[in-house]
């Protein structure tokens, strides 16, 4: 795996307070085996109201903060509700909590499409390659192109592998 081991750290403290995400972006394609370098963790949140309680409680023994605004404004409940993106700094990196990705597409519509990955004494839901891929071909910006080229060579590789 090619991230920062800290940014580990971010995904076992959302899941020692059972928050329920899937973790998509960087993240899911170097869990997946591609060889990419992240230096972020990208994850889809569920917005049940339980589920919010849960993330504030982590979201505070993360130290987590807004980025980029000098006076450290903290996340509250009505901003995880939402279908928004937060954009955050914590004490063991960066953390991109989403509402939705694509257009609208939510945390319970890529269920079917994600499964569990242990990370070595904690299991995280993460997203397939296949589904990540469709996502970043949608995607115009060149750094999601470059990630869909990675995407698609390791899951031709898989299929070799398989005889397919």
């Amino acid at each position: 795996m090619i991230a920062e081991p800290s940014l580990v750290e971010i995904l076992r403290v959302l899941r020692a307070y059972d928050v329920e995400l899937i973790v998509v972006g960087g993240m899911a394609a170097v869990i997946g085996g591609a060889p990419i370098v992240t230096r972020d963790v990208d994850v889809l949140r569920r917005r049940t109201p339980q589920n919010v309680q849960r993330i504030l409680e982590a979201l505070t023994e993360l130290d987590a903060v807004f980025r980029g605004d000098n006076r450290r404004l903290r996340p509250n409940e009505s901003h995880l509700v939402g279908p928004g993106h937060l954009l955050l700094e914590t004490k063991y990196g960066v953390l991109d909590l989403l509402g939705t990705v694509e257009e609208d597409t939510t945390y319970e519509d890529l269920l079917a499409d994600s499964h569990w990955v242990d990370l070595g004494g904690f299991e995280v839901r993460v997203l397939s390659l296949e589904r990540l891929l469709t996502i970043k071909r949608k995607l115009n910006r060149p750094k999601d192109k470059l990630m869909a080229l990675q995407i698609e060579a390791v899951l031709d590789e898989q299929r070799r592998r398989r005889g397919e």
